[in-house]
Parts: structure tokens; sequence; C-alpha cells
């Protein structure tokens, strides 16, 4: 049976084990908190999950420890930084942060960074900034990763890809956290490791036959884009500007070769007061969330919900009632405990 624990005693929890394992107490306490979010949301392979990886990285020094990003161009409403393979949820929060006061300046704020290290779950950085009335646009490609075959090929060539967006609307807003393939590595490896298929074929082995075995990973298989064998060409599309507008921009990529986890990244942020106003923004938002979620559905469906609100409502429970976690969680916490003599959090 699973268990719950507190939000806040897994957030102190994770901190401390980061702390152990040498990460300065900012970094420590923003890392913490995005993979709790993560969990909280029900992004359980971008949570809790990563945090045994993140101390081995930290370990092996593909993780840096100490320092700040650097600034490599700086244009106003828009900046590069180099990361230098710092922690990636820190640094991308420092960028969500920068590209929000850019946009308050300039309307329209972007960050990119380049060598960041993996940055978990795109939907944690998007909740605040929303409910602060700002629209978020979060990309993210690995330069080092190799999983997804563009669109009539067989051969890996970009990885997930993913494309996140915070929309504000009231009450609460919309939060759309996509990979621009049909599912990600981290879900693949969970399904091998459980020796279980994937609930449809969203693969192609080395042959370039479709299948839901997770094992053709290993094989040279690779990871079908949205739209899969039919309509594929969409989810290549968008996984090709995804790589243009992070490593593209940053001017660092995989024509550099890198081999070390991490993330090219792009915040743009965006102030609807520099534009028709936040008023009217969410006069014609909360018009589009009511119609959506007023469209009829066939018998016995439940009513269309909008992206995200399904995870807010889950983070809502957690955070009243306990946040459960599995098994293989529990026992990757319980290793980092045992490794750095700390108590595992406790239950209720």
């Amino acid at each position: 049976m699973n268990k719950r624990y507190a939000a806040e005693t897994l957030r102190k929890f994770a901190r401390d084990i980061l702390i152990k394992a040498g990460l300065p107490a900012e970094p420590a306490q923003v890392v913490a908190k995005g993979l709790v979010e993560a969990d909280l949301y029900g992004h359980s392979t971008h949570g809790l999950a990563l945090l045994p990886d993140y101390v081995d990285e930290i370990a092996n020094g593909a993780m840096m420890k100490e320092g700040h990003p650097d600034i490599i161009s700086d244009f106003g409403a828009v900046a590069l930084w180099d990361a230098k393979r710092l922690p990636g949820i820190w640094t991308t929060e420092l960028a969500v942060s920068e590209a929000a006061k850019r946009a308050r300046s300039f309307g329209i704020g972007a960050v990119t960074l380049r060598r960041s290290h993996h940055i978990a779950c795109l939907a944690a950085f998007l909740e605040a900034p929303a409910r602060d009335g700002l629209a978020l646009i979060i990309l993210s490609s690995d330069p080092s990763g190799f999983h997804v075959a563009p669109f009539g090929g067989v051969t890996p060539v970009m990885t997930p890809n993913p494309i996140a967006v915070g929309i504000p609307a009231t009450p609460d807003p919309i939060l759309i956290d996509v990979s621009t393939s049909i599912t990600t590595a981290a879900m693949c490896a969970r399904m091998r490791n459980a020796g279980t298929p994937l609930p449809g074929k969203w693969l192609l082995d080395g042959e370039g036959n479709p299948t839901d075995d997770p094992h053709v990973m290993k094989r040279g298989g690779s990871i079908l884009p949205i739209g899969g064998i039919d309509h594929g060409h969409k989810g290549y599309g968008l996984s090709l500007m995804v790589e243009a507008l992070t490593q593209g921009l940053g001017g660092f990529g995989r024509a550099d070769h890198p081999k070390e986890w991490g993330a090219s990244v792009l915040v743009l942020a965006f102030a609807p007061e520099a534009f028709g106003g936040r008023e009217g923004f969410l006069r014609q938002t909360d018009w589009l969330v009511e119609a959506c979620e007023a469209s009829a559905v066939t018998k016995d469906k439940p009513k269309v919900r909008l992206p995200g609100h399904a995870a807010l409502k889950r983070k809502a429970e957690a955070l009243c009632h306990g946040l459960t976690l599995d098994a293989t969680r529990l026992e990757g916490l319980a290793g980092l405990a045992k490794r750095f003599s700390l108590a595992l959090p406790e239950s209720h």
C-alpha cells in the first residue's frame, strides 16, 4: 500500500540530501521544491524519482555545485546565459524570474540557457508566473540525447523536446506541458524496468517496425514524434522548432557533440499589459475556458477539462491529504537517507 507524506517534509528531506551532496542552500532549496512540485502535479517520472540521479551527477562532477550562470549576451528584452552545468531546475528558475522582470519592462522577456543540467518538469515553472498575470513559454531540448526519430526515418536524432505554456485564466491558469514525441525516454525506462509494454505502439525498433516494447530503446530503437506513423510530421516539425529556439539561439548544441545529460532552454515571458491589457487577455481566455468546459460530450464521458486543471486538482488534494509515493520512489529515497545518514520522512 502506498504511503502519504507531507509535501513540506519531502521538500526539506530533498533539500537536506542535496546540501549533504554538496549543493549550496539556495539551489538545493529550489531543486527540492521543483522535484516535489512535479510529484504534486502527478508527473512522477520527473519528480523525486530523479533525486538519486541528481545526487550521482553531483558526485561524479557532471552537475556543477558552485557559481552562477554567466551572461553571454544581453539585448535589453533578451539575454543568453551560459548555465555552466549548474543545477538545471535552479538555473531555469532564475531564467524565469529574469524573463518575467524583463517582460514587465519591455512587454516581452526572453532568456536562453545553454549548457544547463537537466531541468525536470517544465510545468513546475509555469503556475506562479501565470497566477501573477504573465503568459510564459518554456522550450527545452537535450543536445546530448538521441531518442526520437525524424518523421520518415528510423535513426534517433532528437530528444522528446517538450513545450510548456502557462496561460493566465480565472480562477486557475491553463498549464500546458507536452513533449513533441508520443512519450518520453523516462517513461520508456520506467516501463522497461517494470517489464511492462507501453500502452500503444509508440516506438520503432531498429528496423522501423512500430512496437510497444520499451526494450527496443536499448537496441537502436526510437520514439515516434507526436502523430505517430500517420501524422508524425507534425511532432517532427515542432521538435525541429524547439531545437532551433533552444540550441540554435543558444549557439550550442548537437553540432558541438556534448556527452553529458543536460538541457538547452528558452524561457519566453509576455506581459499582457503591454499588448491588449490584462483585463482584455483574461476576458478572452476566460471565455475560451468556459466554452471548452461547456462543450457537449458523448454519453457517459466526463466533461471537457483544460490542460493543467487535473494537475492542479491533484496538487490541492496532495497538499491537503499528503503526497503518495510508490515503492520505487521510496526505495530511492531510502537509499539516499542511508547514504547521507538522514532519517527518512515519516508518513501519515
